[in-house]
């Protein structure tokens, strides 16, 4: 569908990019899940519906999850809860476009926001992924990310903290990535400001083309009737000037033939 779009502009970010803009990244272990309420559009299409008085029981498209934080929040992140704290989470599920799905018992790096009632959702940042499972890679990925918090014994993130001078120049190098991107997005944009203003500008000097060429078109028209118009005035000047001579001959006559009678 239309909604499924990405902007004109977009550009995908690496993990570590989109990390720095994240609100919330934390790293936690899903306890728990509890599906929405069944609904008209709450099912997945292979599903039936529930038996009557057994809505609650039937698996929904849309579910939350209650989740328990192994390690303290990331750097940077606007939650101020300690390892150990239980949390819940909403907006998983299958959506039209993209999907924020867990499974219990299995352990997660997630990118978060709080929406204004102070609700917890996947934080997609760019339209891209927000929920990376508990694998090698990710906590290699997102090692410097938590190398100074308080994870429990049984996770080995620290392990995976990497040179620092790496660290910044990946930094420094996302911020220039973001930063020549943003220009881009600029340059874009403007250009296609510039372009809307010369289509308007064009439409407005074909409006004025068009109301010329009806002028020149009426005015000759006109000029046309006036020509026929002329032409006929011409001919009847020119048959009634036949006629004058004749008349004043007999009046001449008439005055004449008076004169000798008196």
């Amino acid at each position: 569908g239309g909604g499924c779009q990405l902007p004109a502009e977009w550009r995908p970010l690496s993990e570590g990019c989109r990390a720095e803009l994240a609100a919330i990244i934390v790293y936690a272990r899903v306890l728990a899940l509890h599906p929405d309420p069944y609904g008209a559009y709450n099912y997945l299409p292979w599903q039936r519906a529930p038996p009557a008085g057994h809505q609650q029981e039937a698996g929904g498209l849309f579910y939350s999850a209650e989740i328990e934080l192994l390690c303290d929040q990331a750097w940077g992140s606007m939650l101020e809860v300690p390892a150990g704290s239980r949390l819940n989470l909403t907006g998983l599920g299958y959506f039209s476009c993209h999907s924020h799905t867990v499974m219990q018992g299995y352990a997660y790096f997630f990118f978060l926001r709080m929406d204004e009632n102070y609700i917890l959702l996947p934080h997609g940042v760019n339209f891209q992924e927000a929920i990376f499972p508990d694998t090698q890679e990710n906590r290699r990925m997102f090692a410097s990310l938590f190398q100074f918090s308080n994870c429990s014994q049984a996770q080995h993130v620290l392990s995976f903290s990497s040179d620092w001078e790496i660290q910044e120049d990946n930094r420094l190098m996302c911020s220039s990535v973001q930063k020549a991107l943003f220009e881009e997005e600029d340059r874009v944009k403007k250009l296609q400001q510039k372009v809307a203003s010369l289509e308007k500008r064009n439409k407005q000097l074909r409006d004025r083309v068009k109301k010329v060429k009806r002028s020149l078109r009426q005015a000759r028209k006109n000029t046309r009737h006036m020509e026929q118009m002329n032409r006929k005035l011409s001919e009847k000047l020119s048959s009634a000037g036949g006629q004058i001579p004749y008349i004043n001959s007999l009046k001449q006559e008439n005055s004449h033939a008076t004169y000798l009678k008196v």
